[in-house]
C-alpha cells in the first residue's frame, strides 16, 4: 500500500487547525508562511489525489497579507465546490455548463470566513453530491490518500482527501445523505453532521420539503471540530437549538449507548461488524452502559422512500439546469447516476407525496431509541471502502444504485431525522484502510457527542497516515 501525504518540516508541521491558530497568535509562524505551506502541500499531493476543483492561491496569499479576524485568522482551508464564493465559479462536481463567477459569498461561506479561515481553493465532489464516491468521467476520480487505488468517499471527497493527507488542517464539507461522515470514515478523519438548522444553508437547500443537507467541517482532531462549532456559534446561532458552547474535553456522565450493526436491509460486513463490537467493548470499559440492538425501528420502505426523495432533487437540477446554470447547460454531459435518478423521479412522481410523508415520520420511529438511550453507535458504512470503479457513476444506473444502497446503509437516517451524528476513525481494515464508527444523539445534543468523541479519542488514539 502506498500512502500519499504532505506532512513535513514546514510551518504547518503536524499541527491541527487549533495548533496552527495558536502558533499564529504566538508569532512562531506567520499567516504567509502557513499559507505557502498549504499551497505547496496541496500542489504536491493533488496530482495523485485529484482533490482540488479549482485553486485560488493568489486570493489566499492576498488575504494572508493582512489580518481579517476570527479565532482561525489565517489558518489555511478550503470550501467544497457547492458553496458560492464571490468571484469564483461553483460547479457542484459537474462540467455540464460554462463556469461563471458567483456574484456574492453564500450564506455558509460568509460564516466560514467569519471564523478567520483562509481558503486556498474549492474541493472536488461527486456530481451534485448524489454519489458516495467522486468518480467523474471527465474530471476524474478523487483518490484515497491511504491507498490511491480506493475511493475517498463522497460527496465531500476532495476536502476529506486534503485534510487526511495533511495538505490542510480543516476543510468545509456538507452532508445530505452521509457526505460529511462517509468521506471522514474512508479517510480516517473526524466528521460531524450537525443538527438540522445548526449552521446556515444556501437558499436552494432550505427550500426542500425535508431539509436533509447540513454544513460542517472535516478535521483530524476532535478539538478542531469542537473549536469550529464554538466559533461558528459565536458568529451565527440558531436560537431554536441549545448552544454547543466551548467543549474542551470528555464529559463526566456515563451514557446509555445502543449498538446497531444491522442496517434496514442487511448485516454489516464481518470486519465492519467486528470493529463496531470492539468499539462497543471500549465504551463498556469506559463505564458506559451498552446494549446491542437486533434491528433499527425504521420502516422497511425507508430505503425506497429516501431514493425517491433523492431522485426528486436530481430531477429539479437536471430539468431546471438551464434556468439555474445558464444557456450553456448540457444535460448530455451529466453522469448516468444523475440522469437515472431524474428518470426514476419522473416515473414515480405520483408516489412522491406518500414517500415524503413516510420519511417525515422517521423521527417519531427513532424516538423509541432516543427515549431509552443517550447515544446510538453504528458503523458509518456497511462494508469496507471500495476500489475506484466500484461506484462508477457512468455504469448502468441500477448497478451503481444497488451498490450505493448496499454501502451507504446507515447515514441517511440522520439526514431525515435532523439529528447530529459524528464519524470517528476508530478502526482499520485488514488492508490498512480506516473504518469509521458513527455516534448519533437527539437533535441539539452535539455537546454530548463531542464530549464522548474526546473520551474515545483519548482512549483509542486515531491512526495517523504520517506514521504508517
Amino acid at each position: 500500500m502506498t500512502h500519499v501525504h504532505a506532512f513535513g518540516d514546514d510551518a504547518l508541521g503536524d499541527l491541527d487547525a487549533v495548533g496552527v491558530a495558536e502558533a499564529l497568535r504566538a508569532g512562531t509562524v506567520s499567516r504567509a508562511e502557513v499559507t505557502e505551506a498549504a499551497i505547496e502541500r496541496t500542489e504536491r499531493v493533488d496530482p495523485t489525489l485529484n482533490a482540488l476543483a479549482l485553486e485560488c492561491f493568489a486570493r489566499a496569499r492576498d488575504r494572508a497579507a493582512r489580518p481579517f479576524g476570527g479565532f482561525f485568522d489565517g489558518v489555511p482551508s478550503a470550501l467544497k465546490d457547492n458553496s458560492d464564493v464571490a468571484g469564483l465559479p461553483t460547479m457542484k462536481g459537474a462540467d455540464a455548463w460554462q463556469p461563471f463567477p458567483a456574484a456574492a459569498d453564500g450564506a455558509f461561506s460568509r460564516l466560514f470566513f467569519a471564523t478567520g479561515l483562509n481558503i486556498v481553493g474549492k474541493t472536488q465532489m461527486s456530481e451534485f453530491g448524489f454519489s458516495a464516491a467522486a468518480e467523474h468521467p471527465r474530471l476524474g476520480p478523487v483518490r484515497n490518500p491511504w491507498d490511491p487505488r480506493y475511493t475517498a468517499g463522497a460527496s465531500s471527497s476532495g476536502s476529506a482527501a486534503l485534510v487526511a493527507a495533511g495538505a490542510l488542517p480543516i476543510a468545509h464539507a456538507n452532508d445530505g445523505g452521509g457526505s460529511i461522515r462517509i468521506p471522514a470514515a474512508c479517510n480516517g478523519i473526524v466528521g460531524l453532521k450537525p443538527s438540522r438548522g445548526r449552521l446556515p444553508l444556501e437558499a436552494e437547500h432550505g427550500e426542500m420539503p425535508i431539509r436533509i443537507v447540513a454544513n460542517g467541517v472535516l478535521t483530524r482532531s476532535v478539538r478542531d471540530t469542537a473549536a469550529f462549532y464554538r466559533e461558528a456559534e459565536r458568529a451565527w446561532h440558531n436560537r431554536k437549538l441549545p448552544a454547543i458552547g466551548d467543549v474542551t474535553g470528555p464529559g463526566r456522565q456515563r451514557l446509555r449507548i445502543a449498538v446497531a450493526t444491522r442496517s434496514i436491509r442487511r448485516e454489516s460486513a464481518p470486519e465492519v461488524r467486528e470493529a463496531t463490537l470492539k468499539t462497543a467493548a471500549l465504551l463498556e470499559n469506559l463505564g458506559h452502559h451498552v446494549e446491542q440492538l437486533e434491528e433499527l425501528p425504521v420502516r422497511p420502505s425507508f430505503v425506497e422512500d429516501f431514493v425517491l426523495y433523492w431522485a426528486l432533487l436530481s430531477m429539479a437540477l437536471v430539468r431546471g439546469g438551464r434556468k439555474r446554470f445558464g444557456a450553456t447547460f448540457d444535460r448530455s454531459r451529466l453522469d448516468n447516476l444523475s440522469l437515472g435518478l431524474d428518470r426514476h423521479a419522473g416515473r414515480n412522481l405520483h408516489r412522491m407525496p406518500a414517500a415524503i410523508a413516510r420519511l417525515a415520520t422517521t423521527r417519531r420511529s427513532l424516538a423509541t431509541l432516543t427515549r431509552r438511550f443517550d447515544v446510538v453507535l453504528m458503523p458509518t458504512v456497511a462494508h469496507e471502502t471500495p476500489l475506484i470503479g466500484h461506484l462508477d457513476p457512468m455504469a448502468d444506473y441500477e448497478q451503481v444504485l444497488d451498490r450505493l444502497i448496499d454501502w451507504v446503509a446507515f447515514t441517511p437516517l440522520h439526514n431525515i431525522t435532523g439529528d447530529p451524528a459524528i464519524s470517528l476513525p476508530l478502526a482499520q481494515s485488514s488492508t490498512g484502510l480506516p473504518i469509521g464508527m458513527m455516534f448519533s444523539a437527539p437533535t441539539g445534543q452535539e455537546t454530548r457527542l463531542l464530549e464522548l468523541a474526546y473520551e474515545v479519542e483519548a482512549a483509542a488514539p486515531f491512526a495517523r497516515i504520517q506514521d504508517r
